[in-house]
Protein backbone atom coordinates (compact mmCIF):
# COMPACT_ATOMS: atom_id res chain seq x y z
CA UNK A 1 0.00 0.00 0.00
CA UNK A 2 1.61 3.70 -1.17
CA UNK A 3 1.02 5.87 1.82
CA UNK A 4 1.18 9.87 1.17
CA UNK A 5 0.86 12.60 3.81
CA UNK A 6 -1.39 15.67 2.50
CA UNK A 7 -0.55 18.90 3.69
CA UNK A 8 -2.89 19.14 6.49
CA UNK A 9 -0.85 17.14 9.20
CA UNK A 10 -2.66 13.96 9.81
CA UNK A 11 -4.90 13.42 6.92
CA UNK A 12 -3.24 10.90 4.38
CA UNK A 13 -3.87 9.47 1.15
CA UNK A 14 -3.60 5.20 0.98
CA UNK A 15 -3.77 3.50 -2.70
CA UNK A 16 -3.94 -0.34 -2.01
CA UNK A 17 -2.08 -2.58 -4.87
CA UNK A 18 -4.84 -3.92 -7.25
CA UNK A 19 -3.92 -7.52 -8.52
CA UNK A 20 -5.45 -7.90 -12.00
CA UNK A 21 -5.74 -10.78 -14.50
CA UNK A 22 -8.48 -11.31 -17.36
CA UNK A 23 -10.83 -12.41 -14.74
CA UNK A 24 -10.81 -9.11 -13.37
CA UNK A 25 -9.01 -7.50 -10.38
CA UNK A 26 -8.34 -8.50 -6.33
CA UNK A 27 -7.38 -5.71 -4.00
CA UNK A 28 -7.09 -5.72 -0.17
CA UNK A 29 -8.67 -2.31 0.16
CA UNK A 30 -7.91 -2.32 4.40
CA UNK A 31 -5.23 -3.83 6.16
CA UNK A 32 -5.25 -2.90 10.16
CA UNK A 33 -1.60 -3.70 10.26
CA UNK A 34 -0.73 -0.87 7.88
CA UNK A 35 -3.24 1.11 9.10
CA UNK A 36 -1.33 1.24 12.52
CA UNK A 37 1.37 2.79 10.81
CA UNK A 38 -0.30 6.19 10.20
CA UNK A 39 -3.04 5.88 12.88
CA UNK A 40 -1.92 3.98 15.44
CA UNK A 41 -4.98 2.83 18.17
CA UNK A 42 -7.40 3.39 15.98
CA UNK A 43 -10.77 1.41 15.56
CA UNK A 44 -13.59 1.43 13.34
CA UNK A 45 -16.97 1.01 14.24
CA UNK A 46 -19.29 1.27 11.65
CA UNK A 47 -19.04 0.86 7.92
CA UNK A 48 -21.34 3.72 5.10
CA UNK A 49 -21.92 3.21 1.65
CA UNK A 50 -23.65 5.86 -0.39
CA UNK A 51 -25.00 6.17 -4.00
CA UNK A 52 -25.05 9.37 -5.85
CA UNK A 53 -27.05 9.04 -8.94
CA UNK A 54 -26.20 12.62 -10.34
CA UNK A 55 -22.99 14.61 -11.01
CA UNK A 56 -22.77 17.79 -9.17
CA UNK A 57 -24.12 15.81 -5.85
CA UNK A 58 -22.34 17.56 -3.09
CA UNK A 59 -22.30 16.31 0.63
CA UNK A 60 -20.99 18.03 3.42
CA UNK A 61 -18.87 19.70 5.04
CA UNK A 62 -19.75 17.33 7.77
CA UNK A 63 -18.39 16.42 11.02
CA UNK A 64 -19.47 15.13 14.30
CA UNK A 65 -18.75 17.06 17.96
CA UNK A 66 -16.93 15.48 20.57
CA UNK A 67 -17.61 13.50 22.28
CA UNK A 68 -18.94 11.55 19.06
CA UNK A 69 -16.00 13.17 16.76
CA UNK A 70 -15.40 10.51 14.63
CA UNK A 71 -12.43 9.86 11.81
CA UNK A 72 -12.84 8.29 8.67
CA UNK A 73 -11.09 6.16 6.21
CA UNK A 74 -13.10 7.03 2.87
CA UNK A 75 -13.08 5.62 -0.69
CA UNK A 76 -14.73 5.36 -4.37
CA UNK A 77 -15.37 1.71 -5.58
CA UNK A 78 -17.20 3.63 -8.73
CA UNK A 79 -17.75 6.56 -10.32
CA UNK A 80 -15.54 9.73 -9.46
CA UNK A 81 -15.46 12.63 -6.59
CA UNK A 82 -13.25 15.62 -5.39
CA UNK A 83 -13.26 14.66 -1.77
CA UNK A 84 -12.45 18.12 0.05
CA UNK A 85 -11.15 18.21 3.90
CA UNK A 86 -10.87 21.39 6.01
CA UNK A 87 -8.42 21.05 8.98
CA UNK A 88 -11.03 22.99 12.15
CA UNK A 89 -8.55 21.84 14.74
CA UNK A 90 -7.48 25.20 17.32
CA UNK A 91 -4.29 25.74 17.61
CA UNK A 92 -3.33 23.70 14.24
CA UNK A 93 -1.04 25.73 11.76
CA UNK A 94 -3.61 24.54 9.26
CA UNK A 95 -6.55 25.77 10.71
CA UNK A 96 -9.46 27.10 8.15
CA UNK A 97 -6.87 25.82 4.86
CA UNK A 98 -8.81 22.85 2.92
CA UNK A 99 -7.41 20.21 0.25
CA UNK A 100 -9.02 18.60 -1.94
CA UNK A 101 -8.40 14.95 -3.77
CA UNK A 102 -9.95 13.28 -6.59
CA UNK A 103 -10.75 9.58 -5.21
CA UNK A 104 -12.20 7.30 -8.27
CA UNK A 105 -12.65 3.80 -8.56
CA UNK A 106 -10.30 3.66 -11.75
CA UNK A 107 -7.12 5.80 -9.15
CA UNK A 108 -8.17 3.38 -5.96
CA UNK A 109 -6.81 6.18 -3.49
CA UNK A 110 -8.35 6.40 0.09
CA UNK A 111 -8.34 9.55 2.39
CA UNK A 112 -7.82 9.07 6.08
CA UNK A 113 -9.40 11.95 7.40
CA UNK A 114 -9.07 12.23 11.35
CA UNK A 115 -11.81 13.66 13.50
CA UNK A 116 -11.15 17.47 13.40
CA UNK A 117 -11.62 18.17 10.27
CA UNK A 118 -14.60 18.89 8.27
CA UNK A 119 -15.28 16.52 5.21
CA UNK A 120 -17.66 17.16 1.92
CA UNK A 121 -17.07 15.29 -1.58
CA UNK A 122 -18.57 16.52 -4.85
CA UNK A 123 -19.54 13.89 -7.47
CA UNK A 124 -17.74 14.03 -10.63
CA UNK A 125 -19.82 11.20 -12.93
CA UNK A 126 -23.71 10.26 -12.74
CA UNK A 127 -23.92 6.50 -10.57
CA UNK A 128 -21.17 7.26 -8.00
CA UNK A 129 -20.77 4.99 -4.87
CA UNK A 130 -18.91 6.32 -2.12
CA UNK A 131 -17.69 4.38 0.81
CA UNK A 132 -16.05 4.83 4.64
CA UNK A 133 -15.55 3.79 7.32
CA UNK A 134 -15.60 5.23 11.00
CA UNK A 135 -14.05 5.59 14.30
CA UNK A 136 -17.25 6.20 15.98
CA UNK A 137 -21.13 5.91 15.48
CA UNK A 138 -23.64 8.25 13.70
CA UNK A 139 -24.42 10.67 16.64
CA UNK A 140 -27.21 12.86 15.63
CA UNK A 141 -27.30 15.18 18.66
CA UNK A 142 -23.40 15.67 17.72
CA UNK A 143 -23.93 16.44 13.94
CA UNK A 144 -22.31 19.27 12.46
CA UNK A 145 -20.81 21.38 9.33
CA UNK A 146 -19.72 24.61 7.76
CA UNK A 147 -21.44 25.68 4.68
CA UNK A 148 -19.63 24.75 1.28
CA UNK A 149 -19.60 28.12 -0.26
CA UNK A 150 -17.89 29.91 2.68
CA UNK A 151 -16.26 32.77 1.06
CA UNK A 152 -13.28 32.16 4.07
CA UNK A 153 -13.04 28.92 3.00
CA UNK A 154 -12.53 29.77 -0.46
CA UNK A 155 -13.08 26.16 -2.00
CA UNK A 156 -13.22 25.66 -5.93
CA UNK A 157 -15.99 22.95 -6.36
CA UNK A 158 -15.93 21.52 -9.85
CA UNK A 159 -19.24 22.66 -10.97
CA UNK A 160 -21.05 26.61 -10.45
CA UNK A 161 -22.97 26.85 -6.80
CA UNK A 162 -26.55 26.56 -9.25
CA UNK A 163 -25.47 23.36 -10.51
CA UNK A 164 -24.77 21.66 -7.48
CA UNK A 165 -27.14 19.50 -5.80
CA UNK A 166 -27.32 19.59 -1.92
CA UNK A 167 -29.51 18.63 0.95
CA UNK A 168 -31.53 21.62 2.33
CA UNK A 169 -29.45 20.69 5.64
CA UNK A 170 -26.13 21.26 3.87
CA UNK A 171 -27.05 24.55 2.50
CA UNK A 172 -27.99 25.86 5.73
CA UNK A 173 -24.66 24.90 7.32
CA UNK A 174 -22.44 27.64 9.55
CA UNK A 175 -19.55 29.51 8.16
CA UNK A 176 -16.43 29.04 9.66
CA UNK A 177 -16.13 32.27 11.40
CA UNK A 178 -19.15 31.41 13.08
CA UNK A 179 -17.90 28.43 14.82
CA UNK A 180 -16.44 27.65 17.81
CA UNK A 181 -14.35 24.56 17.87
CA UNK A 182 -14.55 22.15 20.37
CA UNK A 183 -11.11 20.24 18.61
CA UNK A 184 -7.61 20.83 19.59
CA UNK A 185 -4.33 20.47 17.64
CA UNK A 186 -2.28 17.30 18.93
CA UNK A 187 0.89 17.34 17.31
CA UNK A 188 0.72 13.89 14.77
Amino acid sequence: MQIEELPLPGAFVLTPKRFGDDRGFFSETFSARAFEEIAPGVNFVQDNHSLSRDAGTLRGLHFQLPPDAQGKLVRVPRGRVLDVIVDVRNGSPTYGQHVGVELSGENWKQMWIPAGFAHAFCTLEPDTEFCYKVTDFYAPQSDSGLAFNDPDLGIEWPFPEDQLILSDKDRGLQKLKEFQSPFSYKDV
